[in-house]
């Protein structure tokens, strides 16, 4: 398994490359995919938005958005890309750290590579239900408030 995390923001303190790398890891063997090479990249709302915009056709902005880029002869490959702005707005709107909301979407993005999607109520439970078991398992707190928005 290869997971690489840059940003293209300052990093915030408290943050670093290696706790997203072990999110993004221990989300991706829960998956199912641990041999899965992944890209983490933290930027602004505004580069995700950017992409968001291009990819989606909705320019707003969002947490996180991952994309397969995997084939069949190089093997399963990805890119995540998560928004430290709308990270530091919600972890200081739930009152839980910037770390822990990062490596939330870190872990939800690598679970959409590993199949996971949240179309169904019964896919958004199982989703939730994922995301917690990993964020358990690296040793966060938990956080028992809805992650749904309007």
């Amino acid at each position: 398994m290869t997971v690489r995390c840059a940003f293209d923001v300052a990093p915030p303190e408290g943050v670093d490359e290696a706790l997203l790398v072990r999110a993004a890891e221990a989300a991706l063997s829960h998956g199912g995919q641990p041999g899965r090479e992944v890209d983490l990249v933290v930027v602004s709302d505004e580069a995700l938005a950017e992409l968001h915009g291009r990819f989606l056709d909705d320019d707003s902005a969002t947490d996180v958005m991952a994309f397969d880029l995997g084939d069949e002869e190089e093997g399963p490959s990805g890119e995540v890309y998560l928004s430290l702005d709308m990270a530091r707005r919600v972890a200081a709107e739930r009152g839980v750290s910037l770390a822990r909301e990062l490596s939330l979407y870190a872990v939800h993005g690598c679970l959409h590579l590993c199949g996971y999607d949240e179309h169904e109520d019964e896919d958004r439970r199982a989703m939730r239900a994922a995301e917690r078991a990993v964020l358990d398992a690296l040793g966060f707190a938990p956080d028992a408030a809805p992650h749904e928005r309007d």
